[in-house]
Order: structure tokens, then C-alpha cells, then sequence
């Protein structure tokens, strides 16, 4: 019987401690050997696949090695170098304004707060967030992807509906020392498990806690709309 417990915070506790067993290993899952790399990686994942960006930037990383390679092809050549990815134009052109700001502002590393990551050319909270986290080894706040977003939502531990919104919500009632893991376990489980369409709830280690289970329940949290 899905049946959330009875604060969100017992509810985040559990859901950690059953994912934690599940998932031992889960951490991130793009290939990066730098900073720059996984500034790259991570601009790149947006709205398109891990799998696919990994295949993407195994050639991408034998030709770019700093900043000042990307800014300096064509950025028709760049766009072609990443034409698989998904908005790849669009993608060229950020990482190249990215790579000019670090260049000019940053003495061409990486910068390593919040408010200047931000500050380049297609980088949201959520891009930065994953690279503090795991370039700079600084975690002050959680990563709200896809995965996240849905099932965080369907579990019951947040209402919100924005990745920014979620975020906040969230790290009122994720202990702090799970912020960082929280989005690993949620990614790990919404892609073995509790997938958007179809998930399956018959064989979750969540569907006793879940206000959502397909088993016992008619409305999918996640989007307000009942299962088909």
C-alpha cells in the first residue's frame, strides 16, 4: 500500500535509506577528465542523454583540450564537431561565449562559485550545481534534473513544480550531507525504475511509501494527471 509517511522529512529519510541499499554505487554518469570537460559535458546534457553526450565528447576531448580551442574554430566547425546533440547550434555557440568569459574573467580556469558559473553563457543553477559539486568538490545545493523533478513530486516531498522552486524546497527537508547523493539515487532509480511513462511499481523498493504507486493510487503526483 503507497502510503507516505507522516513529515516530509521521516519521508525523505526513508526513501534515502531504502535508495542507498538499492543504488551503493550511483554517481555521475558523464565522462569528464577536467573541469572544463565536465563544464562542457554538463552544457551539453541538456534536454539529451548522458549515453549520448559521453559518445559525443570521447572525439570532442581528443580535439579541445582548453578554453582557447573552442573559441578559436569557427563556430560552424564546433556545431558540427556536436551536430548529434541535441539544439548543437545553439550549444556551439554557448560553450564558445562560456570559454570567452573564462578566458577574459577567469584567467581560463573554471570558475568555482555559484554566482560566476551563472554568469557564463548557458549555464543555469542545475549546470552549476554539477560542477561545484564535482570539479570543486562544493556542495551547496541539490541538482534538480528530469529524474528529480518527477519523482521527488510523485513521492509526495515536494509540491513545486520548477526545477529553482523544487531545489529550495528540497533542501529544507534533504539533510545536507545527502545533497549531493540525493540527485545520483533519484537519477539512478528514475532510470532503472520509475521512468516518465510506464513506471514500474510493482517491482520498486519506494512503492510502499509512494502516494503515487500505479498499484494503489489513480493520479500520478508528477504531473497532476491520472495513469493510463
Amino acid at each position: 500500500m503507497g502510503s507516505p509517511l507522516d513529515t516530509r522529512e521521516e519521508q525523505v529519510v526513508e526513501v534515502l535509506d531504502r535508495l542507498y541499499d538499492a543504488y551503493p554505487d550511483t554517481t555521475i554518469s558523464l565522462n569528464f577528465s577536467s573541469r572544463l570537460e565536465l563544464l562542457v559535458a554538463v552544457m551539453l546534457s541538456a534536454q539529451c542523454t548522458d549515453e549520448r553526450v559521453n559518445k559525443v565528447t570521447a572525439d570532442l576531448f581528443e580535439k579541445y583540450h582548453s578554453p582557447e580551442d573552442y573559441v578559436n574554430v569557427p563556430q560552424e566547425e564546433l556545431a558540427e564537431d556536436i551536430s548529434s546533440i541535441t539544439y548543437y547550434n545553439n550549444k556551439s555557440k554557448w560553450i564558445q561565449s562560456a570559454c570567452r568569459t573564462i578566458i577574459d574573467e577567469h584567467d581560463g580556469a573554471v570558475p568555482d562559485t555559484m554566482e560566476e558559473l551563472t554568469d557564463l553563457t548557458g549555464v543555469g543553477r542545475k549546470t552549476a550545481n554539477v560542477v561545484l559539486q564535482h570539479a570543486h568538490d562544493v556542495v551547496e545545493g541539490i541538482v534538480v534534473d528530469t529524474h528529480v523533478q518527477r519523482i521527488s513530486r510523485r513521492l509526495g516531498i515536494t509540491e513545486e513544480e520548477y526545477p529553482e522552486k523544487i531545489e529550495q524546497d528540497l533542501m529544507t527537508v534533504v539533510p545536507e550531507a545527502d545533497w549531493q547523493q540525493f540527485t545520483h539515487l533519484f537519477i539512478s532509480h528514475g532510470r532503472a525504475t520509475c521512468t516518465a511513462i510506464n513506471p514500474d511499481c510493482s517491482d520498486c523498493v519506494l512503492e510502499g511509501l509512494c502516494p503515487s504507486s500505479k498499484l494503489d493510487h489513480e493520479v500520478d503526483l508528477a504531473s497532476g494527471e491520472s495513469w493510463t
